[in-house]
């Protein structure tokens, strides 16, 4: 956009320009809405990773069929069949599906980046196992990056008033579970306690979430862990297949902690406004009303092997279930598209009993 001036009405002149290029592009994505935002930058995990892995020495990639099974471009990296609940939420909120960090560039990044990363944890540590990830710490220097990128073009002044608009999407602390305190080959659970280590994780996403306000986020969208004793992996290491009442205890203090951690923050930063989406809360509605939402398969993955289809994850090439929109879970670890869109749709326009204190609809409209 070398025409580009630093002016304010140049930034939103940029934005619909681009905007108009993506939509031509954009293959696999629904009708757009009426963009409520100019961007949203996105940092995770594999529930919401779309291609960040795909070029790392990693074991954590899912860059091949049957994942996008359901989804127009096919294998891009997702952990899915189809949509991430990122997708829909974006797509809600009138953007383009927002592009991996490892393949935007250009007028692609004006409208947000994603640089979620699977097997990725609050501490550098989680994740090791599976070799290459793109940790959170390196995550928010990623969007250093793309935001020096984009101040280069446009300036500081500008960026900085778009960026209080734009959308930061956070969904932390899954691994630091799974890949980390819950691993026989890490030392973290003799070390800490349930309490102890929630109370290390959340001390450590409080620097990490402050450092993207002072770069200049403002709108955040921090995604609660979901039940983890309840994923096909856990279920399949007991013989009656049930959820683990261990594991879904030693998260709750995790999500507790972070409903303070955003209390806290509104009040401390200024003029930043932080939401909280109760995922567990959600999978807990979805699994106990199964039938009224369209499922009949709440406790093993369309794709996988062995127990619950979880003592194997999803392999290459291997035959995923006919009747995915039945079925919660997509392989191991992670929901199916029907699931992504069901949360992403309540995450927009929930009451507060499930996002707090108030919805990604209304926080983009403040």
């Amino acid at each position: 956009m070398a025409t580009a001036t630093r002016s304010a009405r140049s930034w939103r002149v940029v934005f619909v320009m681009v905007a108009a290029v993506v939509v031509g592009l954009a293959a696999g994505q629904r009708a757009r809405r009426t963009e409520l935002v100019p961007a949203m930058f996105i940092f995770g995990d594999s529930l919401i990773d779309n291609g960040n892995n795909n070029n790392l020495p990693s074991f954590a990639k899912a860059n091949y069929f049957p994942y996008g099974i359901d989804f127009n471009r096919g294998p891009t990296g997702r952990f899915c069949n189809g949509y991430t609940m990122v997708d829909e939420i974006a797509e809600l909120v009138g953007l383009p599906l927002i592009p991996a960090y490892s393949e935007a560039s250009g007028q692609q990044l004006l409208h947000g980046v994603n640089y979620a990363s699977a097997a990725a944890g609050i501490l550098d540590i989680t994740g090791r196992n599976f070799v290459g990830r793109i940790p959170f710490d390196q995550q928010i220097t990623n969007f250093q990056s793309t935001l020096d990128q984009i101040t280069d073009n446009l300036g500081a002044d500008d960026v900085a008033r778009a960026l209080a608009r734009c959308l930061f999407f956070v969904g932390m602390g899954s691994n630091d579970y799974l890949n980390n305190y819950l691993m026989p080959n890490y030392d973290t659970k003799n070390q800490y306690n349930g309490q102890q280590f929630a109370d290390l994780l959340v001390q450590q996403y409080t620097r990490q979430l402050t450092t993207l306000y002072n770069l200049g986020a403002r709108k955040f969208i921090i995604a609660g862990i979901g039940e983890m004793g309840c994923i096909p992996s856990i279920l399949a290491q007991n013989e009656a297949g049930i959820c683990s009442e261990e594991v879904n205890r030693l998260v709750q203090p995790f999500n507790a902690n972070v409903k303070t951690m955003i209390n806290n923050l509104n009040v401390n930063l200024p003029g930043a406004k932080f939401i909280y989406i109760d995922i567990a809360r959600m999978f807990q509605d979805i699994v106990t009303n199964a039938r009224s939402y369209g499922f009949s398969v709440v406790d093993r993955g369309c794709c996988g092997i062995g127990r619950n289809s979880g003592q194997i994850t999803c392999l290459p090439f291997q035959t995923p279930c006919a009747n995915r929109k039945q079925y919660v879970f997509w392989d191991a670890f992670h929901p199916t598209e029907a699931v992504n869109v069901i949360m992403g749709r309540k995450a927009f326009n929930g009451d507060p009993s499930i996002v707090y204190p108030i919805n990604i609809e209304q926080l983009a409209n403040l």
